[in-house]
C-alpha cells in the first residue's frame, strides 16, 4: 500500500557471436541493446534509455535500476559507476542490487592504506575497493608478462587475456557485510556477477550458444528470451558467474555459503508476481489467513464483501477468495479501492507524505450495502500506516461498512531492513510506535531505558530491540495500531489481521529471511544497525522522558 519497494534490478547480457550474426539472424545489430531495454523495462525501468546513444554497439551490456528510496535524485545516484584508468584492464564499471551495512569499516580499511575516496557511499566505496584489487591483479599480470620477455602492447594483450576476476572478487567481497548481487564489467572485456553468501538478494542466469544473461528476476529472462522456468538457473549464495573476454563462462564459489537467508519480502512484495513460484506462494499467503478472517467476521460470509488494495495484493486476494469457495461459500467480490494516481509516498520526504497519501486512492461508491456488509480488504503489508490513516480508512468509511477487516498477507513489520532498502528509522514503523505507546501507557519506561543501555553498550551482541515487543502479544499490538491509525470521526469499527510468522514460512519455505518481522538479522551489520537505530530514536525523541 505504501510503496515499500526498492525497485532495484540488474540486467547483464554477453553476446557470444559477432554483431553481424545477430544482424543476419534477427535483422538488427542492436539485438543486445534491444534485449537489455526489454529486461530493464520488465523490471520497471524509468526511461533511462532515452539518454542512450542510438549508435551504441557492443557485445557487453549492463543495465541497472536503482532509484533512491531516500527521495534523493540525480545522476550521481544512478548506477552503473565507472572507475577510469589509462590501463584498459584497470577500468571497472559496477552496478548492483545491494545495501552494505559496514561501509564505515570498509572506508577505514581504504584510508588506512592511504586512499582517499572522494565520495562516501556504499556504491563508491565498493567501486574503490574492488578497483584497488583489480589494480593489484593487473600489476601481477604485468610482472608475469615482463618475466616472459614481453614488451609494449604485447604486455597489454597478455593482461587482457589473463585477468582472473575470481582473484579480484575473492580479495574484495570478504570485506562486506550486507545483501547484494554485484555486477561488473572491465575494460579488458570481463563480465561478472556475485551474490552474497546468505542469498539475501536474488539473481538468475541463462546461457546458450548466443548469449549469457543475468537478471534479478527469473520472469524477466523468461519473457525477454522466450524461455521456460526450467531453462533458467539461480545463482547460488556466495557464487559468481564469470564470463571471460573470450566468451568462456564458468561459476566459481567466491565466499563460503552461510545460513540461507533469502529475503521473504522479495516473495511477498518486491519481485514480479508473474514468476510461477512467487504467484503460488502469494496465493497461499492469502488463503491461509482465512481462519482469522472468518473469526473476525463471525463467519458471516453472506454479508461480507471481499476486496484488495491494488496492485501487489491482487494475487493474495485470489488465494483468499479461492479458500472461501473451498469452504463452500459464495464469495462477494468487488473492486472497492482504486489506485487513482501514481504517487510514491514511501520515497517522499516526510513533510509532504501525508498530503500525498490522502489522494493516492479512491473508492467504488455503492459497492456494498451500508451498515449491513462487512468489508474484508487485503494488502501485502502495513508499514508506516500513513496511507491507512490519511486515506484508506477515511474513504472506506464513506461506504458505511458494518465492520472493516484490514488484512495483511505479511506479518507485522517490526524492524528496519538494511539489505535492500533505505528504511533505517524504527519510528517509521507503526508496529514499533504501537509497542512504545503501550509501554508508556503502562508505566514500563524502564524497559526502554534498559533496552537503550544494552543497545549502547553491546550493539553487536544481540538484537536488543526485540525486548520491546516481547512484553506484548500480537493482538495487543494490533489493537494499539488500530487505535493509532483510526482517523478522527471514523464510524466503522476496524480489526487488523496479520499473517503469522509460521504462515509466512509455510508459504515461502525456501526463503527463510524474515528479519523485517522477527529481528533475526543474518549478518552482524544488520544487528548493529538495528540497535543503533533504537539508540538514535531514544536520543532524538525520548531522552528527556527517561
Amino acid at each position: 500500500m505504501e510503496q515499500l519497494k526498492h525497485e532495484c534490478g540488474v540486467a547483464m547480457i554477453r553476446l557470444l557471436k559477432p554483431l553481424s550474426y545477430y544482424e543476419q539472424k534477427y535483422g538488427t545489430w542492436r539485438y543486445g541493446l534491444n534485449k537489455l531495454y526489454l529486461m530493464m523495462e520488465k523490471q520497471h525501468n524509468r526511461e533511462v534509455f532515452k539518454h542512450v546513444d542510438k549508435s551504441f554497439a557492443g557485445q557487453l551490456y549492463m543495465g541497472h535500476l536503482r532509484y533512491s528510496t531516500t527521495g534523493k535524485s540525480g545522476l550521481q545516484y544512478v548506477h552503473p559507476f565507472l572507475r577510469r584508468n589509462n590501463w584498459r584492464a584497470k577500468n571497472l564499471c559496477l552496478c548492483g542490487n545491494f545495501n552494505m551495512t559496514n561501509i564505515d569499516e570498509v572506508f577505514h580499511f581504504l584510508t588506512d592504506q592511504g586512499q582517499s575516496p572522494r565520495i562516501y557511499g556504499d556504491s563508491y566505496i565498493t567501486l574503490e575497493l574492488m578497483g584497488h584489487r583489480l589494480d593489484r591483479e593487473v600489476e601481477r599480470l604485468y610482472g608475469e608478462a615482463r618475466q616472459q620477455g614481453l614488451e609494449g602492447t604485447a604486455i597489454t594483450r597478455y593482461i587482457d587475456d589473463h585477468v582472473e576476476m575470481a582473484n579480484v572478487l575473492k580479495t574484495t567481497m570478504p570485506h562486506f557485510d550486507g545483501g547484494y548481487v554485484m555486477c561488473g564489467l572491465t575494460g579488458s572485456g570481463e563480465m561478472f556477477a556475485v551474490r552474497d553468501p546468505w542469498g539475501i538478494r536474488p539473481a538468475f542466469y541463462y546461457q546458450d550458444d548466443e548469449v549469457v544473461v543475468l537478471a534479478s528476476e527469473r520472469p524477466v529472462i523468461q519473457t525477454t528470451f522466450d524461455l521456460q522456468a526450467e531453462d533458467i538457473q539461480e545463482l547460488q549464495p556466495g557464487q559468481s558467474l564469470i564470463v571471460r573476454k573470450s566468451g568462456e563462462s564458468h561459476l566459481e564459489q567466491i565466499l563460503a555459503t552461510q545460513k540461507l537467508s533469502a529475503c521473504s519480502f522479495e516473495r511477498i512484495y518486491f519481485s514480479r508476481g508473474s514468476d510461477r513460484d512467487i504467484y503460488n506462494e502469494r496465493k497461499q499467503l492469502g488463503e491461509q489467513l482465512l481462519p482469522a478472517i472468518m473469526q473476525a467476521i463471525d463467519g458471516d460470509v453472506a454479508h461480507t464483501v471481499f476486496s484488495y488494495i491494488p496492485n501487489t495484493a491482487e494475487v493474495a486476494f485470489y488465494g483468499m477468495t479461492d479458500g472461501v469457495r473451498r469452504m463452500n461459500h459464495e464469495v462477494r467480490i468487488e473492486k472497492v479501492v482504486w489506485k487513482d494516481i501514481k504517487l510514491r509516498t514511501f520515497i517522499t520526504e516526510g513533510t509532504e507524505r501525508n498530503d500525498l497519501a490522502a489522494h493516492v486512492y479512491d473508492i467504488t461508491y455503492g459497492s456494498l450495502t451500508p451498515y449491513e456488509d462487512n468489508l474484508v480488504i487485503i494488502d501485502d503489508s502495513i508499514v508506516r500506516g500513513t496511507t491507512l490513516r490519511e486515506s484508506i480508512f477515511k474513504i472506506l468509511d464513506r461506504l458505511h461498512p458494518k465492520k472493516i477487516v484490514m488484512v495483511s498477507s505479511s506479518p507485522q513489520i517490526r524492524y528496519p531492513d538494511y539489505y535492500g532498502i533505505d528504511m533505517s528509522h524504527l519510528e517509521e514503523l507503526c508496529a514499533f510506535r504501537a509497542a512504545i505507546a503501550l509501554i508508556q501507557e503502562r508505566g514500563m519506561q524502564q524497559l526502554i531505558a534498559e533496552t537503550y543501555r544494552k543497545c549502547k553498550t553491546a550493539p553487536t551482541a544481540a538484537n536488543h530491540v526485540s525486548t520491546i515487543y516481547e512484553a506484548f502479544s500480537v493482538d495487543e499490538i494490533n489493537r494499539k495500531i488500530v487505535e493509532m491509525l483510526c482517523p478522527e470521526g471514523m464510524q466503522a469499527p476496524i480489526e487488523l489481521v496479520y499473517q503469522s510468522i509460521e504462515g509466512l514460512h509455510e508459504a515461502c519455505p525456501h526463503h527463510p529471511g524474515d528479519w523485517y518481522f522477527t529481528g533475526h538479522y543474518p549478518t552482524p551489520g544488520g544487528i548493529r544497525l538495528c540497535n543503533e537505530a533504537f539508540v538514535n530514536y531514544v536520543e532524538q525523541t525520548l531522552k528527556n522522558q527517561l
